[in-house]
Order: C-alpha cells, then structure tokens, then sequence
C-alpha cells in the first residue's frame, strides 16, 4: 500500500519489562543510539495484547539493528508499565520525555493518549502508533501524533454491518464507560442505523470495577441474538464468559483492540465463535508482502505471528521509515516533518 503517512490509518480496512533509563540525554538526542519511549499496560487489563504489539515492535526492531541501525545508530526501546492507568501513563510519558526519547511509541488506550496528548505540544515530541483507533486522535489532526491504525468508530460500523449480514436482528451492545466506549459506540450505532436496527440493549460498565453482575441480567431479558462488547482484555473477557454462564448463545463479538492470541486463550473454552474484528492484514495471509516478512521474522525469532504482532510490526516499520528520512542525526522535530511529509511509502498491506 502507497500512500502518505497521514492517510495511511484511514485506509486500513477491517476483515473479518520496563526497563532502566540513562540519565542525561538532551531534549533531542544525538548520542549512538534513538532512544524510543514506550508507556503502556504491560501489567493489568490489556497485558496480553501489549506484549504482543510490543513483541511485533522488537521483532522489527531487531532487524534493523541487525543491519547497522539507522545511520549507524541502533534503535534502544525503552518499555515503562503504567498499569493501564492513565495518570501513570502520563507519569511515565514526562519522564520519559524528560530524560530524552526522540519519540514516545506504542502506547495503548483513547483516554491514556488523550491525557498524553498535551505533552506532545509542550515538548514538541511526536507519537507513532498509538494502540487506540479513536476518531478524537484523528479529527482534528494532531501535529505531533501520527496514527497508524484505523479508527474504531468505522471498525465497529463494519462489525455491525457484518451481523445484519448473517442475520443477526436483535443486537445488544455492552461498553466500557470512558473515551473508547463512547467513541466506538458512535460507530456501532451508525450500522445500526444503516441497517434500520436499534440496540435490544445498550450497558455501560466501569472501566477500573467491571461488574456484569447487573448488566448480564438486563442482557438477557432482551434474548439478543448477538452482543458487541466495546471494551478491553480481561474485563471483555469476565462480560463474556458471564453472559455464557447466564445460558445465552448470542453470537459475543468484540473490536481489534482484542485481536491477540492472549485474549482468546483466557476465554478458554468459550473461544470458540467469538468474531474478533480485525484492522491490519489477516496475519496468516503471506500472499501479503507485509505478513510475508514479519511471518518470517517471528519465526526466526520463536514469536508467534498473532494480529496484534502484526500491528506493533507495521508501527516500528512506520516509525522506522520517519526516521530514516529525518537525517543522519535525527531530532524531534525532524522525524515530526519527516512523517508529516511521508508520502510514496508502501509498507507491504
């Protein structure tokens, strides 16, 4: 796929360790190596699928480094656990920024990147491939953060789309009560509406308490045919296996956000059915240049190739190719201009 930089995320289609930080690096580094920053969950909710993007950033990484680095400087990315806690992830994010990354990378979830968001203009550091397809990130455009996926809001419309299309009528949505679930709710509803449907049920659930206790009850006075939780890992998971354990037979579908190998190994034996959306190429698709060489990657490296990989591969292979334009001794600023004017790009989908 060849496109700009900033059309690149809309243009995705749905189908179907922290670690020390030297200190004294300047505001923009010009020592031996980039420095790169990542805060995320590696702990908590979403551990699973962050492990996985991260694993997919390694996996390229290693690569390059492999080859010489990036005009002879090797990539050194620096991984901080904010629990999946947004205050954290801003804790981790300043810090990060203060002791000199060139950029912050791969952090995961809409109201963790929102509450980031002004350190981006304040220190004039970019953000690649933020793990939240949430249309506030794109619209309006943000000069210092670069998307990579596409947004949940269309994800979820297709999602819906896909139901009425295998004769799904009675649809309950279940979503988790912050930024995300009201974002990816718009695009739920708007299949919905395209479809000439409304939600049987529409349950709202704490993002840091998830209790289905009442909500599964309400679910299933409705007798839905299909249940589109909006939310992430483990609490997707407790949802889910609490409407199976009600006795419904719903069809359980969830956003990418979920697509990992960790998500549906802790569902266990209710696995089975469960559509889990997609964003990024099929990953077992090869015929794709793009999943032919990170399947090969993973398999040198003993990594199992899971969407999720695929999303941190395409992100460090993003983020790679700013820097590779920003000069031989890049900056914030000049790998911020570099993937502004990224244009003739193809990154293998």
């Amino acid at each position: 796929m060849t496109t700009s930089l900033r059309q690149l995320a809309s243009r995705l289609l749905l189908t179907a360790s922290a670690t020390a930080l030297a200190a004294g690096f300047s505001a923009t580094p010009a020592h031996a190596d980039i420095t790169i920053g990542q805060t995320a969950g590696h702990t908590g909710q979403v551990a699973a699928s962050v492990g996985e993007a991260t694993r997919g950033a390694k996996l390229y990484f290693d690569i390059v480094n492999a080859g010489g680095g990036v005009n002879g400087q090797k990539i050194n990315l620096v991984s901080l656990d904010d629990k999946f806690d947004p205050k954290i992830a801003v804790t981790n994010a300043k810090q990060l920024i203060d002791q000199g990354v060139i950029s912050l990378f791969l952090n995961r979830g809409t109201p963790h990147t929102q509450a980031i968001m002004p350190l981006l203009t304040e220190h004039k550091v970019p953000l690649v491939g933020p793990s939240t397809g949430a249309m506030v990130l794109h619209k309006p455009v943000h000069p210092w953060l670069f998307n990579v996926r596409a947004t949940y809001q269309r994800e979820a419309e297709r999602a819906i789309e896909h139901l009425s299309l295998i004769g799904m009528e009675r649809i309950a949505i279940v979503q988790v009560d912050d930024s995300f679930g009201d974002d990816a709710v718009q695009g739920a509803m708007a299949g919905l509406a395209k479809t000439n449907k409304k939600p049987v049920a529409h349950e709202k659930y704490d993002r840091t308490k998830p209790d289905f206790g009442p909500i599964v009850p309400k679910l299933m006075e409705k007798q839905p045919q299909a249940v589109m939780f909006i939310g992430s890992g483990t609490a997707v998971v407790q949802g889910m296996k609490a409407v199976r354990a009600a006795g419904s037979n719903a069809q359980l579908v969830t956003l990418s956000n979920n697509a990992s190998a960790g998500f549906i190994k802790d569902l266990g034996d209710i696995a089975y059915g469960v559509i889990v959306s997609q964003v990024f190429p099929y990953e077992r698709s090869i015929a794709k240049p793009i999943i032919k060489e990170a399947a090969e990657a993973a398999q040198k490296a003993g990594v199992e190739l899971t969407p999720t990989v695929v999303e941190g591969y395409v992100s460090a292979k993003v983020l790679v190719e700013g820097l590779k334009r920003a000069g031989k001794q890049p900056t914030r600023q000049s790998l911020r201009d570099a993937l502004e004017n990224m244009s003739h790009f193809d990154v293998g989908g």
